[in-house]
């Protein structure tokens, strides 16, 4: 009988094993970026998981034959490393042999090994398989994935507890028709608009929680700001006072984040030139004071996609913040589940946070009584019974709580100053994209 220990495991190549193994000779696996022939030489681009290294071959160095190896080969490569201020890490492999692993049946049809893909969203998007072996283009992942964990470490640190919930659910979150609709054994199920009722559920359990994980919205947009597919990063807490509480933990979490991308993902900013923000404080303005930016807008209940840009650009020129809260939105427009300000019922105590001229979050206090949770919903004509199991979390008690939804793919958009949000979801859905 065989037996694993789990200690044999195959390592995974980071640049420093370039900087503590110089003068000798290691071993990688990648994928051949590209060949760039001198004459008596050649630069073979080595690109692993995150990284493109340079190589470098010669007839009499190397055993195996230049001619045996194209773009998008896969091999196991040796060499002696040595240090080479000109390539891109600092050093670089003298190629002693290499064995193919993997050949490709077609050749790219993208320039995957240009600094830009240089193509169209609708190329990138039939070829996205392809187009994500660009390390421009998959760079956009490594930053989101910076941005998951540090999401997830600062809430961690600060007594949240990760939750995972149902995404087919009986009722959506958010009402309107703009839900997924499906058959779940012959019974009427959607898809989730948000996590939003189960993280209220279990904050009468955990107190404080959060949730990485899709959102789905029915909407027929066909823009560059949005998905019907998308990951949302929402947490939410109990006790608070008001959804000032809210705004500053998110104020806190953003800065933790920015400063964990900046430690950990330096190679990702130096390829994508990305200008990672500086938070010390963020602006936060209500609602009319917004519209008083913007002189009026179109609807008397939210904001147009260009008023967002010009309050951004307001409050940039004013406080040097990238980012501004903006609170106290028309309660008609909020969900049935936001409380109404206390003083002026036509408000909502919700906020939206604005970064670079887009909406990132929306959040604010949640109802936590069960009767003026019951009133709002008949006043906003629902009907209770449709949400039964909800309202069970306020009929057996509640503390006040709130909390919040960011939509990753735009938070990643606006720090990477990509053109469309489809280059910021690995597989993007919208209106016209279902495969791959």
């Amino acid at each position: 009988m065989h037996t694993l220990d789990g200690t044999e495991l195959i390592k995974q190549f980071d640049i420093e094993h370039l900087k503590t193994n110089v003068g000798r000779v290691v071993t990688i696996n990648a994928c051949v970026h590209k060949i760039k022939e001198m004459g008596a030489f050649a630069f073979v681009m080595l690109r692993t998981g995150r990284y493109v290294v340079q190589s470098v071959y010669t007839n009499e160095g190397c055993k195996a034959p230049l001619s045996d190896i194209k773009e998008g080969y896969y091999i196991t490569a040796t060499g002696k490393v040595r240090e080479e201020p000109r390539a891109i890490y600092g050093y670089e492999i003298e190629l002693n042999d290499f064995t193919v692993l993997s050949v490709p049946a077609e050749d790219y049809p993208l320039h995957v090994s240009a600094r830009k893909l240089g193509c169209s969203i609708e190329a990138n998007l039939k070829y996205r398989s392809v187009a994500l072996r660009n390390p421009h283009e998959r760079a956009a992942f490594k930053i989101a994935e910076g941005v998951c964990e540090g999401f997830r470490r600062f809430l961690l640190q600060n007594g949240f507890t990760e939750i995972h919930t149902p995404k087919i659910v009986s009722a959506g979150a958010e009402g309107g028709a703009n839900i997924f609709k499906l058959k779940y054994f012959g019974k009427d199920a959607f898809l989730a608009q948000s996590p939003q009722f189960y993280k209220q559920t279990c904050v009468a359990i955990f107190d404080r929680v959060f949730e990485i994980g899709p959102v789905y919205r029915a909407e027929k947009h066909n823009s560059t700001r949005h998905l019907n597919e998308y990951i949302g990063l929402d947490f939410e807490m109990g006790y608070i006072k008001d959804m000032y509480d809210v705004m500053n933990i998110e104020t806190a979490m953003l800065k933790y984040v920015l400063e964990y991308i900046k430690a950990h993902y330096q190679n990702e900013i130096e390829i994508t030139g990305a200008k990672i923000p500086e938070i010390d404080k963020i602006p936060t303005i209500t609602f009319l004071e917004a519209i008083n930016i913007v002189g009026g807008s179109k609807s008397k209940h939210d904001l147009e996609p260009a008023d967002e840009v010009k309050i951004c650009e307001q409050i940039y020129k004013e406080y040097g913040s990238e980012f501004v809260f903006i609170t106290h939105f028309p309660s008609a427009k909020r969900p049935f589940y936001a409380m109404d300000n206390p003083d002026d019922p036509r408000l909502a105590e919700s906020f939206d946070l604005l970064f670079r001229g887009l909406e990132i979050t929306t959040g604010g206090q949640r109802i936590h009584d069960y009767q003026q949770q019951v009133e709002k919903m008949k006043r906003m004509n629902l009907n209770p019974d449709d949400f039964a199991s909800y309202l069970d979390i306020h009929k057996y008690g509640m503390p006040p709580h709130g909390g919040l939804g960011i939509g990753l793919e735009r938070l990643v958009m606006k720090l990477l100053n990509l053109p469309n949000i489809r280059q910021a979801s690995l597989f993007p859905r919208d209106i016209n994209h279902l495969d791959p």
